[in-house]
């Protein structure tokens, strides 16, 4: 089911059923969003991601940075990594987000896409480390791209394009029962920084 054709509403649940998932829209003015992407990509301390698959170590042309209240340890894909401090920029979009969403958050994990052919396969964010049920906000910078949620055992599809300076937030059982991916494509050429602001226990 691909949605929104229309101006989004957040207080629209997108998902039928076991999931709680809200987009907001444009959060920021295209001048804000502008001056944050650039901002990101230059001052973020990016590393290719990398994953530890059928006991190989695979990295990504992807790049990844973890940041947070304090130096906590975040596990996936086998591989653990240890958060940075908050840069000032990422604190005044943790705020801005905070006061848009009413929940709060003491992490985030940033990917940099360069190209539409960098993508993310279907994956839930249910790592041990999460806070059980607990929202994730994920905030997006750069060039719009689909988004897709399926659920795990219906296999249902819903699909949404993110834009510059969105901010979209999955929240209840969202993680339990859905996956979600970034479907690559090779019609953007243009990057995408994506933030998701979640909260380490």
């Amino acid at each position: 089911m691909e949605l929104f054709r229309k101006q989004p509403n957040a207080l629209i649940n997108l998902l039928p059923s076991q999931g709680v998932v809200h987009y907001y829209g444009k959060m920021f003015s295209a001048e804000q969003a502008n001056h944050y992407l650039d901002t990101l990509l230059h001052t973020i301390a990016w590393k290719n991601d990398q994953a530890i698959m059928f006991g190989k170590l695979i990295t990504t042309k992807r790049k990844v940075a973890w940041y947070g209240d304090r130096d906590f340890e975040y596990s996936y894909s086998n591989i653990t990594k240890r958060a940075l401090p908050w840069t000032q920029a990422l604190l005044e979009i943790k705020a801005n987000v905070e006061q848009q969403t009413g929940e709060t958050y003491n992490s985030c994990l940033l990917n940099l896409y360069h190209t539409g052919e960098e993508g993310m396969a279907w994956h839930s964010d249910d790592e041990k480390d999460l806070k059980k049920d607990g929202a994730i906000a994920s905030v997006s910078f750069g060039a719009a791209r689909k988004f897709s949620f399926k659920h795990k055992e219906t296999k249902e599809t819903v699909s949404l394009p993110l834009e510059h300076g969105s901010l979209l937030v999955m929240t209840g059982t969202t993680q339990t029962y859905w996956v979600h991916r970034l479907p690559p494509t090779k019609l953007t050429t243009e990057p995408r920084v994506n933030l998701t602001f979640r909260t380490i226990v």
